[in-house]
């Protein structure tokens, strides 16, 4: 078990940001930590990488107790906070030298070089961080997050302010990454999560509402959504009367939106209603509720 949280609480003052919360990680796992803006993420990840205590509870990285290995807990992992601090007088090279330096790692040059061309910064790696773009400056931040080698890796919001084409690029190096590093990452960006993450884990108002694989809990708290063409008016009333349906929104002339509950298909039923009506089906289409909505829904 690569990560592993016990009953976390913390308080601020008298305001609960997480409580009781605990979950496993295990290795090779890329896991999306996600939830509303307050809802516990950063103080779980600083929790974690030892930068604040707990309350109360415990957790281990790699076998390494937080309270009482706190200096072996900080080697086996590679932490992106959501601000990512920079030197921003020293260039790109000299930053990463100096945090391969306090690693204490061999052969620092050559390993800075492995990282710049890793995370795509050959074209910077001679400028001042305090000239780079911010897409740039979270790729030195992550380069500097996994020069050491760790085995866990924390990244929270690590594709802010990336454009398109780096997005596509840095999602790539996490999922290879994640195939030698346990990785845990926090984001807004549902698709980004649905791309790259094996597991997700909701978190709202401090508890834990969600657990699981993208497909399962799209599949468990999603609705089927089916959008469906006559070539005749019908009513809605006459559409409520399918089996299955739990509801009717009209679109353009004779299209339809109908909704089910959980994986029930309600596609033969809409065929078997049309030849019972002696319509032609036009058109119809499925798609399951995307992992957005099931967070809306389960964080409202």
């Amino acid at each position: 078990m690569s990560i592993e949280v016990n009953n976390i609480t913390k308080l601020y003052g008298t305001q609960k940001a997480l409580n009781n919360v605990s979950f496993n990680i295990n290795a090779g796992e890329i896991v999306g930590f996600l939830g509303p803006n307050g809802a516990g993420k950063s103080t779980m990840m600083k929790i974690i990488t030892c930068y604040i205590p707990p309350t109360s509870g415990s957790a281990k990285v790699c076998g390494f107790d937080i309270h009482e290995q706190s200096m072996e807990v900080r080697k086996q992992i590679g932490y992106l906070p959501e601000h990512n601090p920079l030197y921003l007088d020293m260039y790109v090279k000299e930053f990463l030298e100096f945090v391969g330096g306090i690693h204490k790692l061999p052969n620092i040059k050559s390993r800075v070089a492995e990282m710049i061309e890793l995370t795509g910064l050959q074209v910077e790696q001679k400028k001042k961080i305090g000239a780079l773009s911010k897409g740039y400056r979270q790729r030195v931040g992550l380069a500097q997050a996994i020069i050491h080698d760790p085995k866990v890796l924390i990244m929270d919001e690590p594709t802010t302010g990336l454009d398109p084409n780096q997005l596509e690029e840095i999602r790539g190096l996490i999922k290879t990454l994640g195939k030698e590093k346990t990785v845990m990452l926090s984001t807004h960006i549902m698709q980004e999560v649905e791309a790259i993450c094996d597991r997700v884990i909701i978190i709202n108002k401090g508890e834990i509402v969600a657990d699981d694989t993208t497909e399962t809990l799209q599949k468990n708290t999603s609705k089927q959504i089916i959008t469906v063409e006559f070539d005749k008016a019908v009513s809605k009333n006459s559409l409520k009367t399918i089996n299955g349906v739990k509801e009717v929104n009209q679109l353009e002339g004779n299209a339809w939106q109908l909704i089910s509950e959980g994986d029930n298909d309600i596609r033969k039923e809409v065929f078997d209603y049309a030849v019972q009506n002696k319509l032609s089906v036009l058109t119809l289409n499925k798609e399951e509720q995307k992992l957005e909505d099931v967070f809306k829904k389960l964080t409202k």
